[in-house]
Order: structure tokens, then C-alpha cells, then sequence
């Protein structure tokens, strides 16, 4: 596997305000972004000399590292690219819609079951809208491992851990959530969709 480099933001950092302000997504793409980066490299390299002969390492754990670090790493690839700037009464487009509402009834419908899976994380973690042979699904992930996305495709994800809004909203992931729908990039998620 190739050493994963951070690719820069498709905005600048100020891009979501109001909603999510720059100094957060400075420090959590600077910071934290690249900590799972840095983490999956380093697990890369334990496996790569461990592979060619070098030291014994604890192979689960190290497996662990990477699966962990890896899946940080593109869980946030698609939360960046699934936003872009402030858009009051952001909505999908009719394709997106008519998707949405034959596997949850109605845009509403989605919207409450998403913010919902999102708000009720335990902990750390992730909503994630996937896209199956069956059709769409909501999935709550916490941390970012991932075991439960086989044969699934994230195609629209929301970062609830506590790094993502900390600064601006304290405590209130409800509040996060409501106002996150403002940013979200539905060309991207239709892009998503369509591959």
C-alpha cells in the first residue's frame, strides 16, 4: 500500500462559516486530520519491514493501528469533500431526492433518521449514508474502523466526534447537526452516487 499523504482542503478554512468556523477546521484538518495520516504511515511501515524479514511485531495491534488510522483518514476525505460553503435550504437535487424517498419515504424523513443516527452516536463517531446493492442505509460508526461497511459505499458522512464542533458548539451536537445540513456538498454526494 502507498504512504497516504493529506491532501489539502477544496476551500478555505473559513469557507463553512458561520456554521463551522475556520479555527476549528484548521485544527481539525492540521491537526487531527493528520494525525490518522501520520498513524497509518507509521503502521505501514511496521507492516512493510515486518513483511521484508525485520522485528516481530504484534500483528493484530498493528492491523488494529492501520485499520483505525486508515479509515480516520478517508472518513474525513469524504466528510471535507462532502461539504462546500453555507447554502440556506440546501437540498439535493430531484435524482438525489427520488432516491432518498424511495428507500425512507420522504426528505424528511431522511433528514430526521440522518440527524438522528448522527445526535445519538455513543461517543466518538460518524453517520454515514451508504449506498448498498439493496439501496440506501444509515450506519452510526463509532471511532472509525469500520467492520460494518462491507459491500457498502459511503457516499455522505457527518463527524461527530467531539473535534468537529467542540469549539463552536460546546457540548450541543443537536445544534451541530441541525446547522450542518447548511454545508453539505449534495453535487458531491450525487457524484458519489453515481459511480
Amino acid at each position: 500500500m502507498k504512504k497516504l499523504v493529506l491532501a489539502p482542503l477544496p476551500y478555505d478554512y473559513n469557507a463553512l462559516e458561520p456554521v463551522i468556523s475556520a479555527k476549528i477546521m484548521q485544527l481539525h484538518h492540521d491537526k487531527h486530520h493528520l494525525a490518522y495520516v501520520n498513524g497509518a504511515n507509521a503502521a505501514l511501515d511496521k507492516l512493510d519491514a515486518y513483511q521484508k524479514g525485520g522485528p516481530e511485531i504484534n500483528v493484530r495491534e498493528t492491523m488494529r493501528d492501520l485499520s483505525f488510522n486508515y479509515n480516520g483518514h478517508k472518513m474525513h476525505e469524504l466528510f471535507w469533500n462532502n461539504m462546500r460553503s453555507v447554502t440556506e435550504g440546501n437540498k439535493p437535487s430531484d435524482r438525489v431526492l427520488a432516491m432518498l424517498t424511495a428507500d425512507f419515504g420522504s426528505w424528511e424523513a431522511f433528514m430526521k433518521e440522518f440527524s438522528n443516527a448522527a445526535i445519538g452516536v455513543e461517543g466518538s463517531g460518524w453517520a454515514v449514508l451508504v449506498s448498498t446493492e439493496e439501496g440506501l442505509a444509515i450506519h452510526q460508526f463509532e471511532k472509525h474502523n469500520l467492520a460494518g461497511l462491507v459491500a457498502s459505499k459511503p457516499v455522505l458522512a457527518v463527524d461527530v466526534w467531539e473535534h468537529a464542533y467542540y469549539l463552536d458548539y460546546l457540548n450541543d451536537r443537536k445544534s451541530y447537526v441541525e446547522k450542518w445540513w447548511n454545508v453539505v456538498n449534495w453535487d458531491d454526494v450525487e457524484k458519489r452516487l453515481s459511480v
